[in-house]
Formats: C-alpha cells, structure tokens, sequence
C-alpha cells in the first residue's frame, strides 16, 4: 500500500521496476485501477503477462535500460529493491518520488530528502498495513478488477523448497504455501 503515497491518477506516469514479483503485479494492477499511465519494467518472458494486468508501456531490462531511454516519471516504485534512487534520479520529472521496497540507504535518504528539484525518496517508516487497505484490496479481487498472479503452489513440509525456489530471484508473481495438501 506504499503506493498511496505515489498520488496515482490519470495523467500520472509511474515506472514499476520489478513489474512481474509478486509486489510488482500488484502494483500494476492497482495502478491501472487509478488510472494512472503505467510502464512496467520485466524480463522477457513476463512482457505479455504485465500487458495483461493492464501495463500501458513495458521495458524488458534485459535489452534496456529504462534510465537511458530519455523518459522521465512522476514516480519510480522499486518492487524488488534491485534499482537505487541514484540510478534512477534523472528518470524522474521535477517533484518526482523514488518508491523502495526495501534498504537502509533508502531509510537514510528518506529521512534526509534531496533538494535536487524536489526529486526524493519516499519510504513508510515503519511500513504499515491497514485493515482499510486490506479491505479495499478485498472489494478489487471479489469484482474482478485484481487477480493475484500465482506462480506455484508448495504444501507447507516443502517451505525448504519453496523457499529456494524463491531465493532464486526467477518467480513470477507469488509462491504459495498451502495447507492440509490443498493444492
């Protein structure tokens, strides 16, 4: 829910860098949901996936670098905290906001903002999660205007497994833990 603080409407363009991770899918989706013009960044095989979840523009990293194609973004969100506010500075418009998932440099450099045209980095410390959040994200999925990606689904004695099958940084969307064997 960090993207509250990106002010996501029409006419806001945000770049979602990680658009294909389980908080990357999500941050497509809901950007769509409030109109905003989105551009997800992802490895080849997950293009048409982000394209489904309603990404406008999509950037596959392994042939560009979005920081080097001259566009410029109201907000940058970080969803898999392998980008950094320095690389991504002069991708943002004036007033632009960095969104990390994650880094104690980015805790740092929320706390100290830039002054560099009021470009900065914005970080919930400490993160919440409010049940209104919760909720609302409830309401998207019962009328079919969110849909979790699910990659696989491990019953809960195989968390080994799927714990390294996540670690291998290669997922798309969530790793599921089931219980009782449900699949």
């Amino acid at each position: 829910m960090c993207l509250k603080q990106a002010d996501l409407r029409k006419g806001r363009r945000i770049l979602i860098y990680g658009a294909s991770g389980a908080i990357g899918t999500a941050a497509v989706q809901l950007a769509r949901y409030f109109d905003a013009d989105v551009t997800a960044v992802c490895g080849t095989k997950n293009l048409d996936l982000v394209k489904s979840l309603g990404a406008d523009h999509v950037i596959d990293y392994t042939q560009q670098d979005f920081t080097k194609n001259g566009q410029t973004y109201h907000v940058i969100f970080d969803a898999v905290g392998k980008h950094s506010f320095k690389r991504s500075r002069d991708s943002l418009e004036p007033g632009g906001i960095y969104l990390p998932t994650d880094g104690f440099e980015n805790i740092f450099l929320a706390l100290w903002p830039s002054r560099k045209e009021d470009k900065r980095v914005v970080f919930q410390i400490p993160p919440r999660q409010a049940k209104q959040d919760v909720l609302f994200l409830k309401d998207l999925v019962e009328a079919g205007k969110f849909r979790p990606v699910i990659d696989r689904r491990y019953p809960l004695e195989d968390v080994v497994e799927a714990t390294r099958y996540v670690e291998t940084g290669q997922k798309t969307g969530n790793v599921v833990l089931t219980l009782d064997g449900a699949r």
